[in-house]
């Protein structure tokens, strides 16, 4: 047998799968072999390392439901996606035939439409075009081809290990997918039933909301409808308030007998909405709750979901989330993630010093620069990082500067970078999509430049973006590599990583295996700080609780 530890996969048309060795140009080193059953394929190659193929998302469930797990791979797409927008190329068609078509030099083919995993969606007019199967020598031409480009990346190295670690990251999504979220449904129709009362006839309004409604009304004079901003705003106007919007922090000014009313009216609507009796019959099969996670899925590789709402479950909502008889969920939350990553990568002396601690961050730079006033520190650091420059956030930022100069400069000059319609990355290059003409005005022309117009409302809006986007986005690559290391440990276990979302992480495991896995959440958030950002004094601590129900986790 083939000794290669990488191994190249190629889906065939007769659902079987094609398979070579890889030499280390990338290039198939021996005969390509075809098998019939992709499971079998990989299940016969256990010495594999790292198994090549086109889409992680399209072929690895089928795996899973085969009972096969691999080690590591290298999702083809997925790093297409990356380097074209390394490149500046981002949006482009990221399609291994896209590739394929971008390296002969042929008309790129765009790619098929997204699908949608919501439960009742309306079907698309045509099924979507299924992707299109490149054989075996195409499929490595890309490799190859992708292999070479990654030498041309600002810092290669880098580069490729954001690489793999999306491409494990991928791998965790399709798992947590398969193992799916632990969710009892009769505990949730007891919250609705608690919060909403009884459900009518017809899917109407449940009694909770109907007399909230008839109180609504009843404070105004008139018949309102609570769930129609158009028909409030108009509501109060004729009350003689005027009011913007319905929103809580607008309303919440207001002295108006329909203002507690509506807004408990509005809190119970959101949840009988998102998360109501529908939700649970739609999203909840055999006790379980599978959002569909999607690694990578926004410019800044933070994760989305593909339906569900798997990423804003209210806490009254998480009762429902109980581990199984005799295991525990061990949620672990990142400690103030974004000002310890802008540590890492502005190597500022002074941050650096105070995110070398486990302790709170925030308390730390108030002592050395707001006179020991915690909230105010925590609005300085955010506002360096999110924009917030007037006002109140302008002095507090420059008692930032004068304290931790390096750390303010480097975000300020990604913001410069993107008013001025330069293309920023995190620290291992993930790259914010190009800018827009109306992202930057006089787009090109430098910021010293005389005939450049003063910053437009789109280029202060892109250099807000910019400057996030190198925090936020080294964030996402620093949490990819944490749960490739967190998914290698548990690896062994029965435990199951279940959940993901920024700056948390569940681990659904034995009650025997929980204090194993908080302690390999500890050492893999260690690892990944060393491997994503290089030896710095840097710490990335969590708080984690062992519990057997999430909400007793916040």
């Amino acid at each position: 047998m083939d000794t290669a530890d990488r191994w190249l996969l190629a889906e065939a048309e007769d659902g079987g799968v094609d398979v070579a060795p890889l030499g280390p140009d990338g290039l198939p080193a021996a005969p390509v072999r075809h098998e019939a059953d992709p499971a079998e394929a990989v299940r016969r190659r256990p010495d594999v390392t790292r198994w090549v193929w086109r889409s992680t998302a399209e072929l690895y469930p089928r795996l899973l439901a085969a009972g096969v797990r691999v080690e590591r791979c290298y999702d083809i797409e997925d790093a297409e996606t990356l380097l074209l927008g390394h490149e500046g190329r981002s949006g482009s068609p990221r399609s291994a035939a896209a590739a394929l078509a971008r390296l002969r030099g042929t008309p790129v083919p765009p790619d098929p439409p997204q699908r949608s995993a919501a439960p009742g969606a309306q079907p698309l007019l045509f099924e979507p075009r299924p992707a299109a199967r490149l054989s075996l020598p195409d499929l490595a031409a890309v490799y190859a081809g992708q292999q070479r480009r990654h030498g041309l990346t600002e810092h290669p190295d880098r580069m490729r290990l954001l690489t793999a670690s999306e491409s494990a990251g991928m791998l965790v999504a399709a798992e947590m997918n398969h193992a799916g979220l632990p969710w009892r449904a009769d505990v949730h129709r007891e919250v609705l039933h608690g919060l909403l009362g009884e459900r009518y006839a017809g899917g109407g309004e449940p009694r909770r909301l109907a007399e909230l409604a008839d109180e609504v009304s009843a404070a105004f004079g008139r018949r309102v409808r609570p769930d129609l901003p158009a028909d409030v705003v108009k509501a109060f106007a004729q009350a003689g308030i005027r009011v913007r919007s319905t929103r809580r922090w607008e309303l919440e000014s207001l002295d108006h007998p329909a203002v507690r009313p509506l807004l408990e009216y509005k809190r119970l609507y959101r949840i009988w909405v998102a998360h109501g009796w529908s939700w649970l019959q739609d999203w909840v099969r055999d006790g379980r709750f599978r959002p569909e996670f999607q690694a990578g899925g926004t410019v800044t590789g933070r994760w989305v979901t593909n339906g569900g709402g798997g990423l804003q479950i209210p806490k009254v909502i998480r009762r429902a989330v109980v581990a199984d008889p005799g295991w525990r969920l061990v949620v672990a939350d990142a400690d103030q993630m974004e000002p310890r990553v802008l540590a890492a990568i502005s190597r500022d002396p002074g941050l650096m010093e105070v995110a070398a601690r486990e302790t709170d961050l925030y308390q730390a730079v108030s002592d050395r620069a707001f006179s020991g006033d915690r909230a105010q520190a925590k609005l300085a650091v955010l506002g360096a990082v999110y924009g917030q420059t007037s006002g109140d956030g302008l002095k507090n930022l420059a008692a930032l500067r004068r304290r931790f100069p390096r750390a303010v400069a480097y975000v300020d000059d990604a913001a410069r970078a993107g008013e001025e319609g330069r293309l920023v990355r995190t620290w291992l290059g993930r790259t914010c999509p190009p800018a827009t003409e109306d992202d930057t005005g006089e787009a090109g022309l430098p910021q010293d430049d005389p005939s450049r117009p003063a910053a437009t409302t789109g280029a202060r809006a892109r250099g807000r973006f910019a400057r996030n986007f190198v925090v936020q986005g080294s964030a996402a690559d620093w949490s990819l590599l944490l749960l490739a290391a967190l998914r290698r440990t548990c690896a062994p276990l029965r435990a199951e990583l279940v959940f993901f979302q920024h700056d948390e992480v569940i681990v659904h495991c034995p009650r025997e295996e929980a204090s194993t896995v908080v302690d390999a959440i500890r050492e893999a958030a260690t690892l990944a700080g060393r491997l994503t950002f290089g030896e710095t004094p840097v710490r990335f601590p969590f708080t984690t609780a062992v519990v057997g129900c999430y909400a007793e986790a916040k």
